[in-house]
């Protein structure tokens, strides 16, 4: 794929958020699109994102659990950026009708880095290390293809299908967590609807982080000190819609609830 044309697919996919559509997957219309096009694609979103004046403050990890892995049918993990505008607190309500197109709810943790993490190299031990205090948190995707039918490639272009987040209010520190073991439970409008725990991620969210930190090396970026970083779900993915409102708990970590709107 040319410069001129993982540009175009950016613009498009940036059209398509601003606009609240869906596009035809991209791995339909231009076949030979490899996961390298896919972050060319991903950049130049970025890059419309940040001239509006949007701010980068974290990456998020994607498509860690096997129940996400087996929804999507997308079987290796990606990468996207988050910015400013997709933060919100606990207790909030989130305007997913006036920002999202078929958004879905998922809980995992999220860490906040006391300094910066770059690969290669990083292993779990400086994941911990490095970070200043992980919270529980919804990650609310979203995509911007068609009927959520998407490969790799796909979700890769479309900066790891993001959409909005809402972080707990009080960070612990992560050498109190057991990360392979703590337990999530998620509801949503007052019934439980998923379990799960750490190991769900990767065998570990720390795994999560030291993978995604290692994968950016290679492409000459860190997470920075004092970046947010979401380690990927440890449940399965839930369509919301206004009117809901979903709770989780994780063990050793807190709660956080949000209402949509």
């Amino acid at each position: 794929m040319t410069p001129e044309q993982a540009a175009a697919h950016g613009d498009e996919l940036y059209a398509a958020l601003r606009g609240r559509h869906v596009l035809a997957p991209l791995t339909e219309r231009a076949p030979d699109i490899t996961i390298d096009d896919a972050y060319h694609v991903s950049r130049r979103l970025l890059e419309r994102r940040l001239a509006e004046g949007e701010r980068v403050v974290g990456k998020k990890i994607g498509v860690t659990s096997k129940a996400v892995q087996n929804m999507l049918d997308v079987h290796q993990p990606d990468f996207g950026w988050l910015t400013d505008r997709m933060q919100y607190r606990s207790g909030c309500e989130l305007p997913i009708s006036s920002q999202l197109i078929q958004p879905r709810a998922e809980g995992e943790i999220a860490f906040v880095l006391a300094r910066e993490l770059r690969g290669p190299g990083v292993t779990p031990a400086d994941v911990l290390a490095a970070t200043d205090h992980v919270l529980p948190c919804f990650e609310v995707v979203d995509s911007r293809i068609k009927d959520w039918k998407i490969r790799i490639q796909d979700t890769v272009a479309d900066n790891a299908s993001s959409g909005l987040y809402v972080l707990g209010e009080k960070g612990v520190d992560p050498a109190d967590v057991d990360f392979e073991g703590c337990a999530i439970i998620v509801a949503k409008n007052g019934r439980e609807i998923s379990r799960g725990k750490g190991s769900a991620a990767l065998g570990s969210p720390l795994n999560c982080v030291a993978w995604l930190a290692n994968t950016l090396g290679q492409f000459g970026i860190a997470l920075g000190a004092g970046e947010v970083v979401l380690s990927g779900s440890l449940v399965p993915l839930e369509p919301v819609r206004a009117g809901d409102h979903m709770r989780l708990a994780i063990d050793g970590i807190g709660g956080c609830s949000v209402h949509f709107t």
